[in-house]
């Protein structure tokens, strides 16, 4: 049977379709209806019907998922996707396309995927982490995702900046009510939302990146701004998690010096008289969270 996976994002959905060698058959992108839940699931099913019928088989089908299902009601919560919220989402695709489904976070796919046959390939323990819109994290042990007792396992975006320094106190408001969250601060948008207050230009994060890298001054400050703060959220998490490989993914992934400049920072503040985890790049892309969708029929664990 192949593997079919559908990315559900803010802006679009991705549909892969695997065979059993993990081999891509097909994939394509559709803008996501904005603010739509039932030209959502209408999208959802015409691309697996529309699939199935051109590779001439019928697929397993995982989705992925701003947000997560709520283990007391099954219903979508904490998406930035908002029309997701309060939905049934997995019960209304299984009623439409008549099958079962299965739905995970989409950062759980992403880990999933890199930790199947990705940068985090028999890792023991991997944390996933998606730098771009938002700022999502997923536990992998053993090739399986820990979800939690309350689904939220790896969630770290929503813990406050740790060890903040007094100009980063109460910290900028946040979706989810709070102030000071790490991922209003590690987010593409935090990104480009520091520079700004600091060099008073709007800026996307990859342009701040570029600049940084011709020795602009303020970009550069900004971006080892953000450095700094990457260093201590991800110390915290190795405090508790202590993984062995820590992926990113997410638009701010695509930083280089990204992967020099943090675990060098890092161990200011790891308890530990030495760090070996090691912090690497994603191996698929903006892909790996639809491959990791079309895996959850793999996720037995």
């Amino acid at each position: 049977m192949i593997r079919i996976g559908i990315d559900l994002g803010g802006t679009k959905t991705e549909i892969i379709a695997l065979d059993e060698r993990r081999t891509e058959l097909l994939r394509r992108r559709e803008p996501t209806p904005p603010d739509d839940y039932q030209a959502t699931l209408d999208l959802v099913v015409r691309l697996v019907r529309e699939s199935e019928i051109e590779l001439g088989k019928r697929g397993s089908i995982g989705i992925g998922t701003p947000g997560a299902r709520s283990p007391a009601t099954g219903r979508m919560r904490n998406s930035n996707s908002t029309c997701l919220n309060g939905r049934t989402i997995k019960e209304d695709i299984e009623g439409l396309l008549g099958r079962e489904v299965r739905v995970a976070n989409d950062a759980n796919c992403f880990a999933l995927s890199e930790a199947a046959d990705g940068a985090a390939r028999n890792a023991e323990i991997a944390f996933g982490v998606i730098l771009g819109t938002g700022v999502g994290g997923a536990v992998v042990i053993h090739g399986h995702i820990i979800e939690g007792v309350n689904a939220i396992a790896g969630e770290w975006g929503h813990n406050a900046l740790p060890w903040p320094n007094a100009d980063e106190l109460p910290g900028p408001a946040c979706y989810c009510g709070k102030r000071g969250c790490i991922e209003t601060f590690l987010s593409g948008a935090g990104l480009s939302a520091d520079h700004e207050r600091h060099a008073g230009e709007q800026l996307a994060a990859d342009e701040i990146a570029r600049r940084a890298g011709l020795a602009d001054r303020a970009a550069g400050s900004s971006l080892t701004r953000y450095e700094n703060r990457l260093a201590r959220s991800l110390a915290s998490v190795i405090n508790i998690l202590d993984p062995h490989v820590i992926v990113l993914g997410g638009g701010v992934s695509n930083i280089g010096q990204l992967y020099t400049d943090v675990p060098r920072l890092w161990t200011h503040w790891v308890f530990s008289d030495v760090v070996r985890t090691r912090l690497v790049p994603n191996t698929y892309g903006d892909s790996s969270g639809v491959r990791g969708a079309a895996l959850l029929w793999e996720n037995n664990g």
